[in-house]
């Protein structure tokens, strides 16, 4: 839509089984730089606008990006019965089609990454941060990553004379809880578990809808329904989340939860989907180590480090501290500290910057007073500013903080060090290395224990050129959904997963996410030959100890339909 001031807003209503319909209100959305220049305006505008107090001119400030229609509650329950619909149609699609349609979704993403990227920075990500994200969402559905799905989602072999088939099956409807820090790319998962077979409800966060909006209404729908999917295998509502999450418990069309957020919250919402039959799937809290050896390329390892402030440290992948060794822990944390100390505050649409307003900024102040008190060494930042990066107590921005802290023992008992910080802070930590007559591998044990010991479990990544060193780390590091060495810790690749992990990262059920799995179920089946039942006990010997001879092989083949699925769970 295009206001009589020529700006272009975009303007999202409720998309409810292929039709678009008006919700209860308008959550609208500002650029995010006015919100930092003219806060105390643009806010008042906003609230003047989200409930419905606004004057005519206001609809055409210039600062307006876009609005996003609430949805009701009626409108959730009437998503999850057209979705439960809609389900077994979608499925009975062949799935080299669906997997066409992802296909085709990571061309669209190519073709349209300026106008993405535009959409991110103007809901408040700034340039590095949205180009990593977009990175993602190629890499989760880039065609080695598809090739891989369609290899693991079917297989197929003869045994004893039968044809033998394990398929993974969709779980039937997916509802979709993107996370607030970084909706879109979390919201992205829904196009993985569309093409498994599933209808999928997205809730887009009314506290940050923009871009979740945007991908779904303009990228995914249009392009799924080119690909055969009846409409009510798609809704995009729009409403607060624990509402929302009760809905979808209560609902009996509703199969998996797909859920980001914290660990607690996470926790709870575990044991509330087991006690109401839905598969939970959890993507929760990270608190990410980054081990630097004493043979370690320094300035990958510093770069890597430093990925710990993109969006002020509030990406749950960013490396959270980093353990380095006693004999380069000069070198790294200077290095570092050069780096950190460079890093300035801005508006989302300068290129320079990777700061972003931080919501947590009172409890970063309690988390670095109890690490100094603790023993540990505050190099720089922790000080509130404005976007300016002037002093100021109301000031969104936080000055980007380095901690140093020596040993581990010490760091075990600092939050800095042991919880999730949602903020512009790292810690680097410097075990002391006890005299032995093998004092690198004593070292290595106690370190690789440290990292196994986390009670999150998200990623970690290691910097050496040892090989030995190298194999350790990957063999027995169990801790964590992704292993990264020598590499970018929060890049993505095609195939690796990007999220997922163990721990109160993931829950009880919690590993490396891939969609395209996590959604879906294995399924077993055996095709006997035509001649008739086959024996039970084809692969038992008989009394003198040889094996049976096998069933007549099959003469001719069978016709086997292509992945369908109900959509009901196993016991309905």
């Amino acid at each position: 839509m295009t206001s009589s001031s020529g700006r272009v807003q975009r303007v999202y209503p409720v998309l409810l089984a292929g039709a678009l319909e008006d919700g209860e209100s308008w959550v609208h959305w500002p650029s995010s730089s006015a919100m930092l220049f003219d806060t105390y305006e643009v806010v008042a505008l906003k609230a003047r606008l989200d409930h419905g107090r606004a004057a005519p001119e206001d609809h055409d400030d210039p600062r307006l990006v876009g609005r996003v229609a609430r949805s009701t509650a009626a409108q959730a329950d009437a998503a999850l019965a057209a979705a439960r619909a809609a389900q077994p149609f979608w499925a009975r699609v062949p799935l080299d089609r669906r997997l066409d349609f992802v296909r085709a979704f990571h061309q669209l993403l190519r073709e349209r990454a300026e106008e993405i990227l535009s959409v991110l920075v103007a809901e408040g990500h700034p340039p590095a941060v949205g180009r990593w994200e977009l990175s993602a969402a190629l890499d989760v559905t880039h065609p080695d990553t598809v090739a891989y799905a369609r290899d693991a989602m079917v297989w197929e072999g003869r045994q004893a004379g039968r044809l033998v088939r394990l398929v993974r099956k969709p779980d039937g409807v997916v509802c979709l809880d993107p996370a607030r820090n970084a909706p879109m790319i979390t919201a992205l998962s829904g196009v993985p578990a569309l093409a498994a077979g599933n209808a999928v409800v997205v809730n887009v966060p009314p506290t940050i809808p923009l871009s979740t909006a945007y991908l779904y209404h303009e990228l995914v729908a249009p392009l799924l329904a080119e690909y055969g999917a009846p409409p009510g295998t798609l809704s995009v509502l729009c409403a607060p989340a624990r509402p929302m999450l009760r809905t979808w418990l209560a609902s009996p069309h509703c199969d998996d939860i797909f859920f980001f957020g914290g660990s607690a919250q996470g926790a709870e919402l575990t044991r509330s989907c087991l006690e109401h039959g839905k598969k939970p799937i959890m993507e929760l809290a990270g608190n990410d180590a980054l081990v630097v050896w004493r043979d370690a390329d320094l300035d990958g390892a510093v770069d890597a480090a430093l990925e710990r402030y993109l969006g002020s440290g509030q990406l749950c992948v960013a490396p959270k501290f980093a353990v380095v060794h006693p004999e380069v822990a000069d070198d790294f944390t200077e290095r570092l500290h050069r780096k950190v100390a460079a890093l300035r505050v801005g508006p989302p649409d300068d290129p320079e910057v990777v700061l972003t307003p931080v919501i947590k900024r009172n409890q970063c102040k309690e988390v670095l007073d109890d690490a100094v008190a603790r023993g540990a060494e505050l190099l720089c930042g922790g000080d509130m500013v404005d976007v300016h990066d002037r002093p100021s107590l109301r000031g969104p921005f936080l000055r980007p903080a380095l901690l140093r802290v020596r040993g581990l023992e010490r760091a075990s008992t600092m939050s800095a060090v042991t919880e999730e910080t949602f903020f512009p802070l790292m810690c680097v930590v410097v075990p002391e290395n006890e005299p032995t007559a093998a004092p690198d591998e004593a070292l290595l044990d106690t370190v690789l224990a440290y990292v196994d010991a986390n009670r999150y479990g998200l990623r970690n990544s290691l910097w050496s050129r040892d090989p030995h060193v190298i194999h350790r780390f990957a063999a027995e590091v169990t801790n964590g959904g992704v292993l990264k060495v020598n590499d970018s810790h929060v890049g993505t690749l095609p195939v690796l997963p990007v999220a997922g992990g163990t721990g109160l990262s993931g829950g009880v059920f919690g590993e490396a996410n891939i969609p395209f799995l996590r959604t879906t179920r294995l399924q077993g089946i055996s095709f006997g030959g035509p001649g008739g039942a086959a024996r039970p006990d084809d692969h038992r010997t008989t009394s003198d100890g040889t094996l049976p001879a096998p069933p007549t092989a099959l003469s001719t083949p069978i016709p086997v339909p292509e992945q369908s699925g109900t959509g009901r769970k196993a016991d309905a």
